[in-house]
């Protein structure tokens, strides 16, 4: 494991990286081609859905949208940078708040929910069963870093909502991701044996993975919306495509990809 002052050191470069990464993809999506486009900001954790409902969306309206896929934090942070963009989906509605604080935000529309479960090995070897399990001795346990991603912003709030003490759970930590797909990914390929990761993201790798779920009052979930952007060259449009996520047919697409609608029962 790397050394505390060390490994925040790295996942703050990790996080600058990951920033500069999309700020230069942008850049190139939008110089090459001449054809007018929107362009989305969207969490990982969302991307199944997203690209189909991009893909028949730009062939209704005959355009094109560029998505630009990372963690929430790492979104906005580019999104403050540049100055530009359309649409902005984070995994949480903490971070359209935060966006709406820095006079980014023209208007939002929710779209789906997160809700946190805990995706384990399958077949479960190690026996995990509750959130306090997670600060057992002896288990590789990943979760989403705070300063990068939804998920691991969510984590922390839970674990303080059930007084479990985030420095115990810390000492089982050995992969602090930028992406919640990253976590899940950990899990399948047996390199972690628990991570904290949405509903929907574990519903992708039910073949390989268990999910022990967290009950309602112990946990928090997020409700996922779609923010038009103040920057936006074409608001009309990028109205429109925030209303075909929120449509009939929008939520059949996120409930053909597991994604819980909102309100969650």
């Amino acid at each position: 494991m790397i050394p505390g002052a060390f490994s925040t050191a790295l996942h703050k470069t990790l996080l600058r990286c990951r920033v500069v990464c999309v700020a230069i993809v942008l850049a190139l999506l939008c110089g090459c081609h001449s054809k007018p486009a929107l362009t989305l900001y969207c969490g990982a954790g969302i991307r199944p859905p997203v690209a189909q409902a991009v893909e028949e969306f730009s062939r209704l309206q005959g355009v094109r949208v560029e998505c630009a896929y990372a963690g929430s934090e790492v979104l906005l942070s580019q999104l403050k940078l540049s100055g530009r963009g359309d649409l902005y989906m984070p995994g949480d509605g903490y971070y359209v708040a935060q966006a709406e604080q820095a006079g980014l935000v023209a208007s939002t529309r929710p779209v789906c929910c997160f809700v946190p479960v805990i995706l384990v090995s399958k077949g479960n070897p190690k026996n995990i069963r509750t959130l306090a399990d997670l600060a057992r001795p002896g288990l590789t346990l990943g979760l989403g870093e705070a300063e990068a991603c939804a998920v691991g912003r969510q984590s922390s709030e839970i674990f303080a909502k059930n007084n479990i003490s985030e420095e115990e759970i810390n000492r089982n930590v050995v992969n602090r991701a930028l992406t919640v797909s990253d976590l899940a990914n950990g899990v399948k390929l047996k390199a972690l044996d628990a991570a904290i990761v949405w509903d929907a993201v574990a519903a992708g790798v039910a073949d390989q993975t268990d999910v022990v779920v967290i009950p309602p009052e112990q946990n928090i979930i997020s409700t996922v919306s779609i923010a038009i952007l103040k920057t936006s060259s074409s608001p009309e449009l990028a109205a429109k495509f925030a209303d075909f996520l929120a449509s009939e047919h929008g939520q059949e697409i996120f409930a053909k990809h597991h994604y819980t609608l909102c309100p969650p029962k």
